[in-house]
């Protein structure tokens, strides 16, 4: 999927979403306590050893979860240039599944990511399409994920609905 991008860096080059390989996983981390940390997390909330558990994680959920992740490239001067990143996987569910997956099968959309420079260009748009079309290829029939205040008009764009959940604040955390 290649279409035309106008960045402040640049006049016009061209973007590449592609299948991230499993020697990108500290990209992926990185990539995702980069997102915490623009959400206004502050590193001391999160844990020191944030970048070796997110890596144990994609490295189970590859095992056991279908998981795919996918990297936005764009043409530099000598190279490409990873602007952006997302993950997905069958979710793993918060209570029992006791539905067969032809009637129900949840796909989990997490850690979409593109570099502050690059925003509002059609970047997570088209990470996220791209991870659609995976779950849907691996017989997802809903795809999932917690939006942003940020990230949600991108996803309501692609036809995301806001669901039943609900929450309550038990605590100071977030």
């Amino acid at each position: 999927m290649a279409a035309a991008l106008n960045s402040p860096m640049m006049t016009q080059t061209s973007i590449q979403i592609r299948v991230a390989s499993s020697d990108e996983d500290m990209l992926l981390a990185e990539q995702f306590y980069q997102m915490w940390r623009d959400l206004d997390v502050p590193a001391t909330a999160i844990d020191p050893d944030w970048c070796s558990i997110v890596c144990q994680f994609i490295t189970q959920a590859r095992q056991t979860l279908k998981y795919q992740a996918f990297i936005a490239e764009v043409d530099s001067e000598d190279d490409r240039l990873i602007v952006g990143s997302t993950s997905c996987q069958l979710h793993a569910g918060l209570y029992p599944n006791v539905l067969c997956s032809p009637y129900r099968q949840y796909g989990y959309i997490w850690g979409v990511y593109v570099e502050p420079a690059y925003r509002k260009q059609g970047i997570a748009t088209q990470l996220t399409a791209k991870t659609i079309a995976y779950l849907q290829s691996i017989g997802c029939t809903h795809a999932i994920l917690n939006a942003s205040p940020l990230g949600q008009p991108v996803y309501e764009r692609l036809g995301f609905v806001k669901s039943n959940m609900m929450q309550l604040k038990l605590g100071s955390g977030e």
